[in-house]
């Protein structure tokens, strides 16, 4: 039995899919059932911020996939140890490697790696790199109109389908080898924004024009939307450079044996999300 934390989210709904399909026994943890359920899946209701009320949904699991970041990740990890769990494959983020505790994302993924570390419990991590699922917060503007107006705009990245970070975690979950591993999942290909907004208006067939947010429009937008700290830590990675998600890696390919699937491809199978 494996337990897929955030399963109803970007991964862990990728996740459930694969090892459902591979006829793993699936366990997903929600704040409460989704009104569609996925055949072979049982939903345990918990709260990662709550680790005491992880115990019925840790009952019998042998494989954890955890999200980053909640509260008491040691207590989550003590409740996973307690309940025999073989192993966890953490999420995690690539800025993790940096240890910088003054940036607030980097400082809750090192501590949670950390914590899992300290747990005694089998780990894989899996620091990916931005997901290509984010072009959905375009669609306000795209329902709006044909200019896509986007902040960050010389940052390359070589962003990642989530799918692939689940099928490199399903890897993890189900197959030796992985324990003491640190995996940094990314795509094909780097691309800037405005390479990526032309791919999606070929794909939509839509005559899309990027523009480019200056950064201080970015940051009061970002401020309304998330605490200070974390525009702060966004900023630090993508204006003073202090993450570069630029680098393609091999890393999916390896571990999964199947090529990571291009901005385009992830483009093509969502395209309805966009219509």
């Amino acid at each position: 039995m494996i337990l897929v934390t955030g399963a109803t989210g970007t991964i862990g709904s990728e996740l459930v899919g694969l090892l459902t399909a591979a006829g793993v026994p699936v366990r997903a943890l929600v704040r409460r059932p989704p009104s569609g359920q996925v055949d072979g899946v049982e939903y345990v209701t918990g709260d990662l911020d709550d680790p005491a009320s992880l115990a019925p949904a840790l009952d019998g699991v042998q494989g954890v996939f955890s999200l980053p970041g909640y509260r008491d990740m040691p207590g989550v990890f003590a409740e996973a140890r307690r309940a025999g769990v073989e192993r966890v494959v953490q999420l995690s983020g690539a800025s993790a490697a940096s240890g910088d505790m003054t940036n607030a994302v980097t400082r809750y993924m090192v501590a949670t790696e950390r914590a899992l570390h300290d747990s005694g419990l089998p780990w894989t991590i899996l620091r990916p790199s931005a997901f290509m699922s984010n072009a959905l917060r375009w669609l306000p503007q795209l329902q709006a109109g044909d200019t896509v107006r986007l902040p960050f705009a010389h940052v390359r990245a070589a962003a990642v389908d989530p799918r692939d970070i689940a099928a490199v975690a399903a890897k993890a979950l189900l197959d030796d080898g992985h324990e003491g591993q640190t995996y940094y999942p990314t795509g094909p290909e780097s691309l800037l924004p405005a390479q990526q907004v032309a791919v999606l208006g070929d794909v939509l067939g839509r005559d899309l024009r990027f523009e480019a947010q200056p950064d201080d429009e970015a940051r009061a937008e970002m401020t309304t939307q998330m605490p200070a700290e974390y525009v702060d830590a966004f900023f630090d990675f993508y204006v003073n450079g202090s993450l570069d998600e630029s680098i393609v890696r091999s890393t999916v390919q390896d571990i999964t044996g199947t090529p990571p699937r291009t901005f385009r491809q992830w483009a093509e199978t969502h395209s309805s999300a966009f219509a």
